[in-house]
């Protein structure tokens, strides 16, 4: 977005404030300013000259040699255009400049054998026009030697800004006034409008029909009529030439304009070559084909939006008008469109068309439906005067689907715990009228407010704050000398996914991060997908609800490039669909996942060992240690399932209170041929929100044992279908506190045992820190849990 500092004082006093300043106060509120232009300085030591002599050229017929004068000196110049005169006042280019138009510096030269100290400069060499049919003459109350710059009203500062996707109300000279007028507590001030309009859903000499009120939920018109098509006065044309824009005609020109100043995107057609003298919005259906004014032939979709008469296309809707309806020298009457169209409609035609222009590049972003009748006033306003046409006193506003405006409530508590300081209330409601938010309500305790639809991408009480934040200004936030941390608040208020990394950095992990769209064809093993309504391909076209098809393609890639021994790690946003049919986004949550994945070798050969590869148990060794190591592993449970389900041959699922918070396993391998995987990979995802909704275990300090451990092993043949926890279970349920831990160090399975049998052996650790145990109590105990085992298990003692 370009904006010149003088066109922007027309909406707000900046006089006081310097560049630097300006410059200052828009980047650090979120409107980045990538360049500072200053264009006096382009037209440097080129000044008001003054022609006191022209001869011909001695030897060139089609040269003149001049005196030229600055004011202070006269130079000799030879010129080339045919209208050079004497007592003319001209723009004078002095030894030492650089002409705009090419970047070349003037220096002296010999032309055809006479001397040249400078130059006499046209309109495009200046960069103010293409006209370069002759010099450009200036007007007789020009200031000889007064720098060109200051006479043509070229003295301007202009900036390049980055305005990012979200903030379309930026892009325009109003947009960004109003947000200096918000930090600086100025007045913003709008443009006069003509009154002598009265709304009328037709016009006798132009009626409207929208077909299509989804993809164009406003439609705004006013007819100008006896209009005279001519060159714009110079304020205007210096308006459009300090943003780079080229001059075209008065009409032309004043849409343009009004684009740049408010933001709306108008478009001016020929009434009389409208068919039926009606306009009707609608999709192309059939009609492929159509010219739009830069004499292209587009090939059209059927859902693309057009603008048409009675008989034919006119205007590709949003993005630009077509060549059969342009506004040309002998135009009469005009009709000014200014409409609202739907974002994503535009985005899809501009995007296979490959088509950007002003105006789409501000629809797919988002205007202000509510501003569409006050800019084809300002048009209609302005084309009267430089015309000298009429304004047809009914106007056209037809708006089907009303827009409404948001309300949202912030706290001024939650402001205070978001950006760690506090705000004053007066403060808070001062930012937020200047921004031109309505506060319906408030209290000591929030406010109430009412969004305007030029700011569709506030959505939330945090986007509220963020305003807050960014026009108070980042640099007003104090410097906290000290951060007290309560260590008995839960996990999440802890950096808990910084610990997560690091954990898994220390573990060997490397982290990956996946796009959060993925193609369908990944997904065929996963839950039910997420459509995305706008998808920039095939590829992206679904949202995911796994981390893990992302994982699989970082590892096959890896594989790929011969990178196949991996430790890998993602922590990233997933979607669970709630709802069958997806409206809105009540109808899928939002969740952060962690996935740990490894494959290949986790030792290669070298001359002490063989390879060895990663298998199931490295996962769970891998992820209990991750566990531990934050502390979590004593609230959550283990259950293993050797037989595999849609995704894993075999897996473990871990549990807290009950409820499943993450799954993994052997991914099965004709899921991983579809990745291009033929080596294995293990894999667990764990819901990182409900990680950090458990309370940190209290670290505290255990004295070393000081008395012996006694240690007892045994073993039981019990049918395969009892499992190892429910012998564990049997165990601990018969003995007293003094057995500290159960380890299984033994499975056996053997025709020998008998049929459906297995064999079972445990250590069992006793010990209490407090005296040495008796050898007497410890047997009584073992042989009561033996005894347990045997009646509950129906179990057989082994030998």
């Amino acid at each position: 977005m370009i904006v010149s500092l003088k066109w922007l004082k027309d909406y707000i006093d900046i006089e006081n404030l310097t560049v630097d300043e300006i410059v200052d106060k828009l980047t650090t509120s979120g409107s980045e300013v990538e360049e500072v232009i200053d264009k006096s300085k382009e037209l440097e030591n080129i000044v008001v000259g003054y022609v006191e002599e022209v001869k011909k050229h001695p030897n060139a017929d089609r040269l003149s040699v001049c005196k030229v004068s600055d004011g202070n000196e006269t130079y000799d110049v030879v010129c080339g255009a045919p209208n050079v005169a004497e007592n003319q006042k001209v723009a004078f280019a002095k030894v030492g400049a650089i002409i705009p138009n090419g970047k070349f510096e003037i220096k002296k030269a010999k032309i055809r054998g006479e001397k040249s100290f400078g130059m006499i400069c046209a309109e495009d060499e200046l960069g103010i026009s293409d006209d370069h049919e002759g010099i450009l003459v200036l007007a007789e109350s020009a200031k000889v030697g007064e720098p060109i710059a200051k006479t043509l009203n070229l003295d301007d500062v202009v900036l390049d800004i980055a305005i990012t996707p979200n903030r379309a109300d930026s892009l325009s000279h109003i947009g960004l006034a109003r947000d200096l007028a918000s930090i600086y507590k100025k007045k913003l001030i709008y443009p006069t409008l003509s009154k002598n309009i009265k709304a009328n859903s037709n016009n006798e000499l132009v009626s409207l029909d929208i077909v299509d009120s989804n993809k164009c939920p406003r439609y705004s018109a006013i007819v100008v009529k006896d209009v005279i098509v001519k060159e714009s006065p110079n304020w205007l044309k210096e308006k459009l030439t300090s943003i780079g824009l080229r001059p075209i005609n008065n009409i032309v020109d004043v849409t343009n304009f009004v684009l740049y100043e408010i933001g709306q995107p108008l478009h001016a057609f020929d009434l009389d070559k409208l068919s039926g003298k009606k306009i009707i919005v609608k999709t192309a259906g059939d009609k492929s084909k159509f010219i739009t004014l830069d004499s292209k032939e587009r090939s059209m979709l059927p859902d693309d939006l057009m603008i048409c008469d009675s008989e034919k296309p006119i205007a590709i809707a949003g993005v630009m008008g077509g060549e059969n309806s342009e506004v040309s020298d002998s135009t009469k009457n005009i009709v000014i469109e200014s409409a609202y169209f739907d974002p994503s409609s535009i985005r899809k035609t501009a995007k296979h068309l490959g088509l950007s222009t002003d105006a789409s590049y501000r629809f797919e972003r988002g205007t202000d439906p509510n501003i569409t009748l006050k800019a084809a006033q300002r048009a209609a306003t302005l084309i009267a005067e430089l015309s000298g046409g009429t304004i047809d006193e009914n106007f056209i506003d037809v708006y089907p689907v009303k827009i409404e405006q948001k309300i949202i409530d912030i706290r001024f508590a939650r402001i205070t715990k978001i950006l760690g300081f506090e705000i004053h209330r007066e403060k808070v409601i001062e930012i937020f009228e200047g921004l031109e938010f309505d506060i319906i309500e408030q209290n000591d305790e929030k406010l109430k407010v009412q969004i305007p639809t030029f700011r569709h991408d506030i959505e939330r009480e945090i986007d509220l704050i963020e305003e807050v934040a960014r026009i108070y200004g980042f640099d007003g936030i104090p410097q906290i000398s000290h951060i007290s941390v309560d260590l008995n608040k839960k996990i999440d208020e802890l950096d808990f996914e910084d610990k997560l990394k690091n954990s898994l950095v220390a573990l060997g992990f490397n982290e990956v991060v996946s796009n959060s769209l993925i193609s369908n064809e990944k997904t065929i093993a996963f839950d039910k997908s997420i459509k995305v309504l706008n998808p920039q391909s095939s590829e992206m076209s679904l949202l995911r609800t796994s981390l893990i098809p992302g994982m699989l393609m970082n590892i096959s890639r890896n594989i790929k490039v011969k990178e196949d021994n991996l430790r890998f790690f993602e922590i990233g946003e997933v979607f669970e669909r709630k709802n069958e049919e997806i409206k809105s986004f009540d109808d899928f949550n939002e969740n952060e996942n962690l996935l740990i994945a490894i494959t290949g070798n986790k030792f290669t050969k070298s001359w002490f060992q063989e390879n060895q590869k990663y298998d199931f148990f490295d996962l769970v060794g891998m992820l209990d240690t991750l566990l531990n190591k934050n502390s979590l592993d004593y609230k959550i449970k283990d259950s293993y399932y050797p037989d595999g389900n849609n995704l894993f041959e075999y897996y473990i699922v871990k549990k807290f209170q009950n409820s499943q918070i993450g799954i993994g396993g052997k991914i099965k391998n004709e899921l991983l041929s579809k990745f291009e995987i033929s080596q294995d990979v293990f894999l667990f995802e764990l819901n990182v929100n409900t990680l950090k909704e458990i309370k940190v275990k209290s670290s505290k300090y255990e004295q070393l044992l000081k008395y012996p451990k006694v240690l007892r092993d045994f073993a039981f043949v019990v049918d395969k279908n009892i499992t190892f926890a429910e012998v564990v279970k049997t165990i601990k349920n018969s003995s007293s506190n003094l057995l500290k831990n159960v380890k299984l160090f033994d499975i056996f399975e053997s025709d020998s045992l008998g049929e459906g049998k297995k064999s079972l052996a445990f250590q069992l650790e006793y010990y209490d820190f407090n005296r040495t145990l008796r050898e007497e109590e410890i047997d009584k105990e073992f042989w009561k849990t033996i005894d347990n085992v045997k009646q509950k298990l129906k179990a057989e003692l082994r030998g």
